[in-house]
């Protein structure tokens, strides 16, 4: 199914709770989703589930769209489409389910399979330019055909630099040129529906860390040892 395919369904569907997601923080659903005779399965993330955080304002389901937009935009398609709506309890982020294998994540990935570690440089890269603050090594989703999903991108975009990942093992490797050809036009414009759900300051911050990364010329490395998240999977 097409990204538009399912942008469509999962924006005009109606949605049906199945249950909450055990192990979150804030109030998850599993949902199921039925637009005319296409159905799949959902998560969904209001607002009025969030757990209030000291350092970022309520909106984070906004951050899970914006995560999603600026994937799309960077053409690396590594964020389930995702998108804002009205759900059983209200405004929230409704991202498509993706079918995946519950015992990898990205340790065992990095370990066993060496054939898909471009496409975790690129969740690599995103991370430092989305400034994502939670990369646990449970939110890289092994699916069908090797393909890897990132998610939980509630804590991203802060204007302050608060990088928090597990995913340092490429700290010294020069960028690929595909990654700095995807990421160099955000250093002077991010597009208009990334921006438009967050603020200017986020935004101007955004440009800022994109720039550093471009000026590296390779991935940073955590010479400190404490940007890790916890629990680590």
């Amino acid at each position: 199914m097409s990204p538009n395919e399912l942008t469509e369904i999962l924006t005009c569907g109606e949605i049906s709770l199945i249950g909450r997601m055990p192990n979150s923080s804030n109030a998850t659903f599993l949902a199921e989703v039925k637009h005319g005779e296409a159905q799949v399965r959902g998560i969904y993330k209001p607002l009025k589930g969030e757990r209030p955080l000291w350092d970022f304002a309520p909106g984070l389901h906004r951050r899970e769209v914006a995560a999603y937009k600026l994937s799309a935009h960077l053409g690396f398609n590594i964020v389930p489409v995702t998108v804002l709506r009205d759900g059983p309890y209200g405004e929230g982020s409704l991202q498509w389910f993706v079918e995946h294998d519950a015992t990898e994540h990205y340790f065992t990935i990095l370990e066993n399979k060496p054939e898909c570690h471009d496409q975790l440089r690129r969740i690599c890269a995103f991370d430092i330019v989305a400034n994502n603050t939670d990369r646990k090594s449970g939110h890289c989703l092994l699916a069908p055909k090797d393909k890897i999903w990132a998610i939980d991108h509630g804590v991203c975009f802060s204007a302050e630099f608060k990088l928090r990942t597990v995913m340092w093992e490429f700290g010294g490797e020069e960028l690929p040129a595909e990654i700095t050809a995807a990421i160099a036009p955000l250093a002077d414009t991010v597009p208009l529906d990334v921006a438009s759900l967050l603020d200017d300051d986020e935004v101007s911050a955004l440009q800022e860390r994109t720039q550093w990364l471009l000026d590296g010329g390779h991935f940073p490395i955590d010479r400190s040892g404490t940007r890790y998240p916890w629990p680590l999977v």
